[in-house]
C-alpha cells in the first residue's frame, strides 16, 4: 500500500495537494497540524503529539503532509513516497499572503473543534505565517535537497515538483 508524505515551506500548497491526492488513490488523509494544534492555539506536547500521529498513521496506507521534522522517526520510517512542493520563493510568498489574507477575513476555522483562525493582527505579528516563511523558506529548501540523496533514505521514492503545471501533471498522471 502507499505511504506518502507531502512537504514543502508554509504556504506551497501541501494540505491541498495531499487532499487531492487522498481522494484521488482513495486513501487516508493525515494533517499533521491538526494534530498538533489544540484549542486556542495551545501546542500539543510531543508525548501527545508522537502518540496522536502514531495513531493515525497505524494503518496500511496514508498520506501525511506537514513539516514537523521532530515526527520524522515516525513517519519518514515508513513512507514508501515523498512529494516535495519547492515552488519558486516568489509563488510561494503570494501564496501564503493570499491565504492568510482569505481566512483572516472569512474566519474559516483551520483545524474543525480548535477553534482557531487566522486574524489580520496575528498576519501582522510575530506569531505570522508569512513572517515564518521568510524565516524558514532557505532553511527548510535546503533539508529537504539533502535529504533527497541521504542513505538514510534511500527507500523512498522522491518527486520534486517545482512548479504549478508540474503539480497539476503529476495530479494527472495515471
Amino acid at each position: 500500500m502507499k505511504k506518502i508524505i507531502v512537504v514543502g515551506v508554509t504556504g506551497s500548497g501541501k494540505s491541498t495537494l495531499a487532499k487531492m491526492l487522498s481522494e484521488k488513490l482513495n486513501i487516508p488523509y493525515i494533517q499533521l497540524d491538526f494534530l498538533f494544534w489544540k484549542a486556542n492555539w495551545q501546542e500539543s506536547s510531543d508525548e501527545e503529539f508522537f502518540q496522536k500521529i502514531s495513531n493515525a498513521i497505524n494503518q496500511d496506507a496514508w498520506i501525511v503532509d506537514g513539516n514537523y521534522n521532530r515526527t520524522n522517526h515516525l513517519t519518514w520510517k515508513d513512507a514508501d513516497t515523498i512529494i516535495w512542493i519547492n515552488l519558486p520563493f516568489w509563488l510561494t510568498l503570494y501564496q501564503n499572503v493570499t491565504r492568510s489574507f482569505k481566512r483572516a477575513f472569512t474566519q474559516e476555522e483551520l483545524w474543525a473543534g480548535t477553534g482557531n483562525r487566522e486574524s489580520f493582527r496575528k498576519m501582522f505579528s510575530k506569531e505570522s505565517i508569512v513572517l515564518w516563511l521568510l524565516k524558514t523558506f532557505v532553511q527548510q529548501n535546503n533539508r529537504y535537497e539533502l535529504r533527497l540523496n541521504d542513505s538514510n533514505y534511500s527507500h523512498i521514492k522522491f518527486y520534486r515538483l517545482k512548479s504549478r503545471r508540474e503539480i497539476a501533471q503529476f495530479l494527472n498522471h495515471p
